[in-house]
């Protein structure tokens, strides 16, 4: 099993993934296609131990929480390309999904993601989310916002991930990258949060707010006065916003309310299309938390529909809505109408409808 073509050949075609399963051949993710590997042959379970044992190398710690927890994700290096690697079992046969890292960041302004997003990493403190589903590109995003920090503010920053993917070097801040796990750099994320008190950093990322103690350390972190930037696997603005929420009992619902109402700055969901190009087109949602915003979060009754209204409503102040980052690029002919219609409920149609014909006449004056 030569794991070291199938990576050659992973590097040479650009792709973001490789998906290792006994009974298939290898598989490249390419722009959202799954692609077999030219003249590889079908992986047997044999060459799924063969490839565990190469990734793990002996590695006492993690072999013992892939054997505890059946499943292990961790960092790999392969002729300087970083790669995040997730092994778990199917039919009790290790399979194996490879992401590879690019080494060099896209600029923040080559992503798509709105500016609002940036200027807001000048906030003193506060609670920063970039959300979204598996592969819509939080990660690169979160890593385009530190290396812009990282090369514009004076700051310390402290990284919690797992793994560290993008490896960034101190510029024009003082960066420390820890990773979280046993026989890492921190236990869990939430012991990572809680010493980054005791750190003195401006700035703690968190690679992923999992559960109610990460998300309780977080804001503690941001109401003792630090910058707070982390991710969330939710698909809009408002479902992030009840997603925190419901990490809390009933009863303790109306105080994480109020506390998130004053501290939350601003929240980005993002999803990836492949536009008519065949590359990958940024889909941002923004919510730029204002008075009116803060106001519905903390209604007895969190209304998701309220809050989609209020980022449509507070263009000017930076929030951008679902239907019209659709209709912005559909008109600029990035995606096609079916796309943006695949991504939005049937009762919003109309509005979307109606969005690109004002976008249109707008262009024509």
């Amino acid at each position: 099993m030569n794991l070291d073509k199938i990576l050659d050949e992973a590097i040479r075609l650009d792709a973001s993934d490789v998906h290792l399963i006994p009974g298939n051949k290898p598989m490249l993710r390419i722009a959202r296609d799954l692609i077999p590997v030219d003249g590889s042959k079908i992986l047997k379970p044999e060459d799924m131990y063969e490839i565990y044992d190469y990734l793990v190398k002996g590695n006492v710690d993690k072999d013992e929480v892939f054997n505890t927890t059946r499943k292990l994700d961790m960092s790999y290096e392969y002729k300087d390309i970083r790669l995040r690697v997730n092994i778990s079992l199917s039919d009790e046969v290790p399979i194996a999904t490879l992401r590879l890292i690019k080494n060099e960041l896209p600029s923040y302004e080559s992503l798509g993601v709105p500016d609002i997003v940036r200027r807001m990493t000048y906030q003193p403190q506060g609670l920063i989310l970039v959300t979204g589903k598996t592969n819509s590109g939080k990660t690169t995003t979160l890593n385009a916002l530190i290396n812009h920090i990282n090369e514009n503010q004076n700051k310390k920053i402290l990284t919690l991930e797992n793994p560290v993917e993008y490896k960034h070097h101190s510029k024009k801040s003082l960066i420390v990258q820890k990773e979280v796990g046993k026989g890492r750099d921190s236990l869990t994320f939430s012991d990572g949060v809680k010493n980054s008190l005791r750190e003195d950093c401006d700035i703690l990322v968190i690679g992923e707010i999992r559960d109610k103690t990460t998300m309780e350390a977080a804001i503690e972190m941001a109401e003792s006065g630090h910058l707070v930037i982390g991710t969330l696997h939710t698909k809009s603005c408002a479902e992030t916003i009840d997603r925190m929420i419901n990490f809390y009992e009933v009863r303790d619902q109306a105080s994480i309310k109020y506390l998130l109402s004053a501290l939350l700055k601003l929240v980005v969901s993002q999803r990836l299309l492949k536009g008519t190009d065949g590359k990958l087109v940024l889909v941002p949602e923004v919510m730029v938390v204002d008075n009116i915003v803060a106001g519905i979060i903390r209604k007895e009754k969190l209304s998701v529909s309220e809050i989609e209204d209020a980022i449509q409503s507070n263009l000017e102040k930076g929030s951008i809505g679902l239907i019209n980052s659709l209709a912005e690029l559909f008109v600029n002919d990035r995606i096609t109408l079916e796309q943006a219609k695949s991504q939005i409920e049937e009762k919003n149609i109309e509005t979307l409808n109606r969005t690109i014909m004002q976008l249109k006449i707008k262009r024509e004056k």
